[in-house]
Formats: structure tokens, sequence, C-alpha cells
């Protein structure tokens, strides 16, 4: 800026965020605002060391995420993801690259405390090479390998403790992020629900989550949705390769000799609902599908079930 002030730079497309947010800089000694409506257009002019950026979550057409992660050792200044109150991201947001997070609205205040206490602009995120990977890999273990070093916070905050798959908070920010990808770039993707009746013991949870694995590929995301069901997204896969997979995991868990806490045998029951489809539109479409699907087949006493 040629007036020496350091600029927060605010990247969104709600007009009443960036009326809010200038306000709130307008509180600040020292600080200009900016508003731009894509990452593309910041990066025209990209901030120098000592700016701010903040990222609308909510930015039209945009996976939110995956933008922090692109940013991140690409400009120079540091990075805040704009959520909800009630947002839980700010684990996630901190492992795609940001710093750290604003709760919508912006004040005056939480800018201050912010700039208080900054933390340095983060180094450029290594590369996705999951498919390297030789040995079976649990998402804990992906974890500590993005972030270069053990990160008991973070993998608390996205791993299910009992099974060591994604829990239920990155389940619902992959379907989004899967979703948006599929739909652009015209790409297959399989929602698939899986459960049992019953309750079971810690070993039997971790033999399950093993077959699991076994039965994907890298690029799957497995995750516990609750007590006893399961969520599997499934990208550039329809509903003959998520059918392929559902068979395998119930035939593993068969032979296993899987039981329940009174000792009968596990019977799965599995629901699976894929897009493209003319009736899926949303994310939330194609979750309802699969968990249709997936009430439907545990109504008729477990098997397959796809939804139409």
């Amino acid at each position: 800026m040629t007036d020496g002030l350091r600029t927060i730079h605010l990247v969104t497309t709600d007009e009443s965020l960036a009326h809010s947010t200038r306000l709130a800089v307008e509180g600040l000694t020292g600080w200009n605002f900016a508003s731009v409506q894509s990452v593309d257009a910041l990066l025209e002019r990209p901030p120098v060391a000592s700016d701010v950026v903040l990222v609308d979550k909510w930015l039209r057409g945009q996976i939110v995420y995956e933008l922090l992660r692109d940013m991140t050792g690409r400009m120079s200044g540091r990075t805040y993801l704009i959520c909800d109150h009630a947002d839980t991201g700010e684990a996630i947001a901190r492992f795609c690259g940001a710093n750290g997070v604003f709760r919508r609205p912006v004040s005056t205040r939480q800018l201050q405390d912010a700039l208080e206490h900054s933390t340095p602009p983060k180094a450029a995120l290594p590369s996705d090479t999951r498919g390297e990977i030789e040995e079976l890999a649990l998402p804990e273990q992906l974890l500590t390998d993005i972030s270069g070093q053990p990160d008991e916070s973070l993998v608390s905050a996205l791993v299910d403790p009992e099974t060591s798959l994604f829990n239920y908070a990155f389940l619902n920010y992959k379907l989004d992020e899967e979703f948006k990808r599929g739909k652009r770039f015209g790409q297959p993707l399989s929602c698939v629900m899986l459960g049992y009746e019953g309750q079971v013991e810690p070993l039997v949870l971790s033999q399950l989550a093993g077959i699991f694995l076994l039965a994907s590929r890298d690029t799957d995301i497995l995750g516990r949705f609750d007590e006893s069901s399961f969520m599997f997204l499934l990208p550039q896969t329809g509903a003959e390769g998520a059918g392929i997979m559902a068979k395998r995991v119930a035939e593993e868990a068969e032979r296993e000799g899987l039981c329940d806490l009174v000792g009968d045998p596990i019977v799965l029951s599995v629901g699976i609902a894929c897009t493209p489809h003319p009736g899926i539109l949303q994310r939330e479409d194609l979750f309802r599908g699969a968990r249709q699907a997936f009430l439907s087949a545990r109504g008729k006493g477990g098997g397959v079930v796809a939804a139409r």
C-alpha cells in the first residue's frame, strides 16, 4: 500500500460480511481493508508479509479448504478462515494451512486478539503422496505424515479414537468437498453407509476397521458415523464399484466370525447412493439416498441395497 498501512484482505462473495468486516477493520489503528470475490483476484496483487487474509468459508462456488491448502506457501501473509458461530472447523482449517479461524460476524475485538497473538505464516504444505505409500496407513498416520510431525490435537479432532477412522465432523467436511469436486469435473462419487445391530467390543471395532481399510483404495474416505454405523466416500466410483466393495467387506466380516456382545454373529447392512443421478442435486441428497438405502437393508435383516 502506498500509504504505509498494513492491509486486511477479505475473500468473500457475501456483501453483508464484507460490510461488517470493513467496519471492524475501521476500528483498528494502522490497518486498511480490501475485499475481493476470489482467491485468483487476490493473487493478482499478492499480500505482503505484514498483511492478513480472511477467507469466507461459504465462498460461493469454491471448495474453501482446498483453496486454503493451495494458498499456503504461495503468500507471505497470515490466513484465517471465517466460520459460523457453531462451526467446529478450526482443526480442519489449521490442517489445511490456515493460521486460525474467525467467527462470523468479524469484530474489531477478534481482529485485535488475533493480531496480538499472531503466529507466523505457514510454509507450503507437502504434496499429496498417499498413492506412494506401500503399507496400510490409518487416517491418524496420514495426518502425522502430512503435518510433518505428530500432532495429537489434530488427530483427536479428526479421528474416531475407537476405530482410528475419520470422525463425523471430518466426514461432513469431506462429503461437501468430494460432492463439489465430482460435480465440477463430471466424475462419479459413491456414498456408502454400513452398520450392524447391537453393540460390540472394542476389539471387534478394531477388526472391522481393518477390514474396511483392506477393502478400500488410498483415495477412499472411511469414517465412523455413529456408534454402530460407518460412512464411506468413494471418489470416481459408480454403483457397480461401490457394490463390489460392500460385498467384499460383508464377506470378510462373516469369514472372520465377528460377533456382538451377546455372541450373535454380526450382520452388516449396506446402503449405497451414487452421483451423477437425476435425483441427486445436492450433497444432502446423496447422503439421504445412502441413509434410506441403509435403513431399508437393515429392515430386511441385512444385505446391500442401492438407492434408485
